[in-house]
């Protein structure tokens, strides 16, 4: 399953999208729907990160409780 969604991009970075794709050959969405794997992957190793995520989660659990009491 997918979900289509529009990406506003700067043309210089809307060209060198396109030129990347084309030498590679591939489309831009691969290029991008690859580009954003990478990222997620590169942001899941990152303990800072998961430790940020963590504590956002718990802020948000606990104020879905209060609004539930």
């Amino acid at each position: 399953m997918t979900k289509q969604t529009t990406v506003r991009l700067p043309e210089d970075l809307a060209g060198g999208a396109e030129a990347v794709a084309r030498v590679e050959g591939t489309s831009v969405n691969a290029l991008i729907v690859d580009a954003l794997r990478a990222e997620i992957e590169r942001v899941r190793q990152d303990e800072d990160f998961t430790a940020r995520a963590r504590r956002l989660l718990e802020r948000d659990r606990e104020l879905l409780e209060r609004l539930a009491e």
